[in-house]
């Protein structure tokens, strides 16, 4: 059995899955891993899904990584 989306659009998300991240920011999957294994970017991880915060995201594109 699958899961339920939520209607909700990705911009009023607090969290993105890895390939809506990479879609919005224009940034590559392989990218996105890479800066979170320097911390340069953080997600959580709820069970087997790493969650990037958006609020992370948008500080690293305006040039205030976190």
């Amino acid at each position: 059995m699958g899961y339920e989306t939520t209607n909700i659009p990705t911009n009023e998300r607090i969290a993105l899955r890895i390939r809506d991240a990479s879609i919005i920011s224009g940034l590559s999957r392989s990218t996105l891993y890479e800066l979170l294994k320097t911390g340069k970017l953080r997600a959580v991880k709820i069970g087997g899904r790493r969650l990037i915060l958006r609020n992370s995201l948008e500080a690293l594109l305006l040039g205030g990584a976190e």
